[in-house]
């Protein structure tokens, strides 16, 4: 009996000395060798300042800032830690008041009264400069340096596009954002967030009973390094850009601009527009609630890859080359105009006034309404009047061949695809078997249905001017260095349309700036080819486009202009397609007179 006590005896001993082992490692594990147990013991005497990177810049094609960063700094507050102090002069020294600081510090506290968060955003360098040697009497409360962005030129607002806070459905999608990160949220900074931002950083410092700055923790050895965002070098010409912006003040429309042979946007104008600046720092939020409350000009609708449009008459250089490829029409096939094409029961497809008849060329040269819708019949009925549906989707699939109808792909968000209405569609509408060619007669002349962006029309003359292909559209040309653009950007897209059938669009292009609808358009030592465009607008009147490319051989710029409610294509969309022309490949306009009468119109109705 005496034995088992004593063997009960030495199991009781064993089991608290075991114990004591584990608990005498465990303490020295923590305290002398688990690094994380010494930064929580120091918790309420270190502070924790997040090193944002600075984002990277961006450079125009030619090396030319478009976006740098400027000093900002954030004042951080960790609730817990706010004591007693003199209210009316913090309220004073970040200009906010009595009330705004009282909420500001409610919604601190929901947020966490022991985690710091974003009392103040974006204070500049000179606000700073007087805040600094005050801090020490504001507990609870420090400075977080940041940086903001800053546009030496006030252009290209909706390809540059901003930033802001980070969303917390953003944050929830994804852990590297955190409350009071900023993001891009449109434009090149939306597309190339990731290039841009870089990696952030983390430094800890010692702060006193006082709120001061005891200097570095531990020699900084738990400090990490932030890591600055790559520079990207985009495809426009700052001076084309602003030069587009001045033609087009006071008018609604856009401007885009193609080098045909990279698919590198030139100028990508939408107009009305803002000066970037104005969506920077603490006045971000009232003018961007100013910006959106301006329903006349609507000057953050970005009309270059939004806005959709009839094409009107530059969609017949389309219905041209199709008709070719399918062999319904060829350089010789001539059609006499008598004023329109008749429809029956009196209705009737108009037209200008013109000599006649009119082979290919000169049918593009003229703009000759009857000519096309002849081509359009005959593709549409290339197979009896009775297959229809089945030449429509033939029509259809070249359309979209050339980039219509979808969204081309270019490297800034929010493109719409405009439309080539399906044969689906008008079965819909009409009945099975219950529509022809006449129906839809209205695609001959680029209007019903069909609707395109500027970009996509851009893309559509510099199909022409490759005779036959287009690489996608993309704004940034280099990410990290001035050249190394992504494969998907330098793969050519073939239409369907042989190359050999191009020559004869081309040159009734050229024509029509040498002796047709846009003699005005005309550039001494320069071959445009071009087509004009007047696209019917049922909210008003009818709006003015143009597309071009130059020179002629081995061109280097398309473009597209659209001028809403302004009338015939070559009254305004001409002459701001030849200027700008003018500007890309002389490096100057010397049509001043012509350039002031662009300038100084107001097409804008109240």
């Amino acid at each position: 009996m005496e034995k088992h006590y004593l063997n009960r005896k030495f199991i009781i001993l064993g089991l608290f000395l075991f114990t004591g082992i584990v608990f005498t490692i465990r303490l020295f594990y923590v305290q002398v060798i688990a690094e994380k147990y010494i930064l929580s013991a120091n918790n309420n005497v270190l502070r924790y300042i997040t090193q944002y990177p600075a984002r990277g810049l961006i450079y125009d094609r030619n090396g030319k800032l478009l976006v740098y960063n400027e000093a900002a700094y954030d004042m951080m507050v960790i609730p817990n830690q706010v004591k007693a102090m003199d209210t009316v002069e913090f309220c004073r020294l970040i200009d906010i008041s009595i009330e705004d600081f009282r909420e500001r510090l409610i919604k601190a506290r929901r947020y966490s009264s022991y985690k710091p968060s974003i009392f103040e955003s974006q204070i500049n360098r000179e606000n700073f400069g007087a805040l600094q040697e005050k801090m020490f009497r504001f507990h609870g409360f420090f400075v977080q340096p940041r940086t903001l962005r800053s546009y030496p030129y006030p252009t290209a607002a909706h390809m540059l596009g901003y930033i802001g806070e980070a969303s917390p459905a953003i944050i929830a999608a994804n852990p590297y954002y955190k409350a009071g990160d900023y993001i891009g949220i449109s434009g090149i900074e939306k597309s190339y967030e990731e290039e841009l931002r870089g990696r952030k950083g983390m430094k800890i410092r010692v702060v006193d009973v006082h709120n001061r700055d005891m200097g570095t923790f531990e020699e900084g050895h738990y400090d990490t390094v932030s890591m600055p965002g790559k520079d990207l070098w985009a495809s426009i010409d700052v001076d084309l850009q602003l030069l587009g912006e001045l033609l087009m003040q006071n008018k609604k429309g856009s401007i885009v601009a193609i080098e045909p042979s990279s698919g590198e946007i030139l100028c990508l104008v939408s107009s009305p527009t803002y000066d970037p600046n104005l969506l920077v720092g603490r006045i971000r939020s009232h003018n961007f609630s100013l910006l959106s409350a301006d329903s006349i000009n609507i000057p953050l609708f970005n009309r270059a890859l939004m806005a959709t449009y009839p094409p009107g008459s530059t969609f017949k250089t389309l219905n041209a080359l199709i008709g070719l490829q399918e062999g319904v029409v060829s350089a010789e096939t001539r059609y006499g105009c008598p004023g329109g094409f008749p429809l029956g029961n009196g209705h009737v497809v108009g037209c200008h006034s013109h000599a006649g008849p009119l082979n290919l060329v000169e049918s593009i040269q003229h703009s000759c309404n009857t000519y096309y819708c002849k081509v359009f019949k005959s593709i549409l009925e290339k197979d009896g009047f009775y297959a229809t549906e089945k030449d429509f989707n033939i029509w259809r699939n070249h359309a979209l061949s050339f980039g219509l109808g979808k969204r081309i792909g270019l490297d800034l968000p929010s493109e719409l695809s405009g439309n080539i209405p399906s044969s689906a569609y008008y079965d819909k509408y009409h009945g099975k078997n219950r529509w022809h060619a006449l129906t839809v007669i209205s695609l001959a002349i680029g209007q019903g249905e069909i609707l395109v962006t500027p970009v996509q029309l851009a893309n559509l003359t510099a199909v022409i001017a490759n005779r036959g292909f287009y690489i996608t559209p993309h704004v940034i040309k280099g990410v990290g260095k001035p050249s190394s653009v992504n494969r998907p950007f330098m793969e050519k897209h073939l239409c369907t349309v042989d190359p050999r059938y191009f020559d004869l669009v081309v040159d009734g292009m050229e024509r029509v700036v040498l002796a047709g609808t846009a003699t005005n358009a005309r550039l001494d030592s320069i071959s445009i080819c071009a087509k004009t465009g007047t696209a019917q607008n049922p909210h008003g009147d009818n709006h003015s486009i143009f597309i071009a490319f130059a020179p002629k051989e081995n061109p280097k710029i398309a473009i597209s202009v659209i001028v809403e409610n302004a009338g015939y294509g070559a009254t305004w969309a001409a002459p701001i397609a030849s200027l700008m022309i003018e500007q890309y490949l002389k490096g100057e306009v010397l049509r001043v007179e012509l350039k002031e009468r662009m300038v100084n119109c107001n097409l804008i109705k109240p």
